[in-house]
């Protein structure tokens, strides 16, 4: 009995320390995340922050009605259904390429990571310089007598950004593809040699599936930074750029710029609703790839 006594007191000071030490974290989660979002619940669902008239769904209908909504959903929907699959492969080929003893495999990765060290300001204005109408690109084209293209104002404005994206990051995600390929268990590689296993068999049958939880994380990291690429596009183009690159932080950008903050909420709890869904997608995916694994 005194045993028991012993251990139940024990338990009961190590869960109030373990509560002490977690509380400050959990506040800060409460304050800085939990409380604004229901801030952001509440404004979608009034008439305007001063009367606080209940309004329930009509800014979400309204919101779904705005053509200018519509086109940033459509713009965004084809920037990321095109940019990420492009970051996660030609990362994912760059970190088998370098995986490889290559001459100057270093310094290639020093400069696939630079990007990650240059200010935001700085690769706009060297994207300004190469795609400015009278930029070094258009100087190029010229060499072979093609016309001039005004490319941040023509239907080449989301390509132009789709580069500018994959060179920004691209880096990163090599890096945590290398380090994914690097934990592979060195035996089980072997015994896929000498069981005669070519290439293509050993990295579709053993390596994808050790990085299947790599993969998860670089998509869904991609996705997330390609719904943050307004930055970038805003520093190039301004406020209110060419129809294909105006994206849903645009559309956000300026309602918040008119205090419309009951339309700019609503559109940030469907844009919410929407990542949760993919990302619990790929979370389903990737876990029942791992099983498949495991098996």
């Amino acid at each position: 009995m005194k045993t028991r006594t012993k251990l139940s007191r024990r338990t009961k000071k190590v869960k109030r320390s373990s509560g002490l030490f977690i509380a400050p974290s959990f506040l800060g989660v409460l304050m800085f995340f939990i409380l604004p979002f229901m801030v952001v619940i509440y404004y979608s669902l009034i008439d305007n922050p001063i009367s606080g008239n209940f309004v329930f769904f009509e800014n979400f209908v309204n919101i779904v009605g705005n053509s200018a909504f519509r086109k940033a959903v459509h713009n965004t929907t084809v920037f990321s259904a095109v940019a990420v699959p492009l970051a996660v492969l030609l990362s994912l080929l760059m970190a088998i390429v370098l995986e490889a003893e290559l001459p100057f495999r270093s310094q290639f990765r020093t400069f696939l990571l630079s990007p990650m060290m240059v200010p935001v300001a700085s690769i706009v204005l060297i994207w300004q310089v190469l795609f400015h109408y009278n930029g070094a690109i258009n100087d190029m084209l010229g060499v072979f007598g093609i016309a001039k293209i005004d490319w941040l104002k023509s239907e080449y404005a989301q390509v132009v950004v789709v580069i500018l994206f994959l060179w920004k990051n691209l880096g990163y995600n090599m890096i945590l593809f290398m380090a994914a390929l690097a934990s592979i268990p060195k035996d089980i590689l072997e015994v896929a040699k000498l069981e005669s296993a070519t290439p293509l068999q050993t990295f579709f049958y053993i390596k994808i599936r050790y990085l299947s939880s790599t993969l998860l994380f670089v998509t869904i990291m991609s996705l997330i930074n390609s719904f943050k690429v307004f930055r970038e596009v805003y520093l190039l183009t301004g406020d209110y750029p060419y129809d294909t690159i105006y994206m849903l932080q645009h559309f956000m950008n300026n309602k918040f710029k008119s205090l419309d903050y009951q339309t700019l909420s609503a559109a940030a709890i469907l844009m919410s609703l929407v990542m949760v869904v993919i990302i619990g997608i790929l979370f389903v995916a990737e876990d029942r790839f791992g099983k498949d694994v495991e098996g």
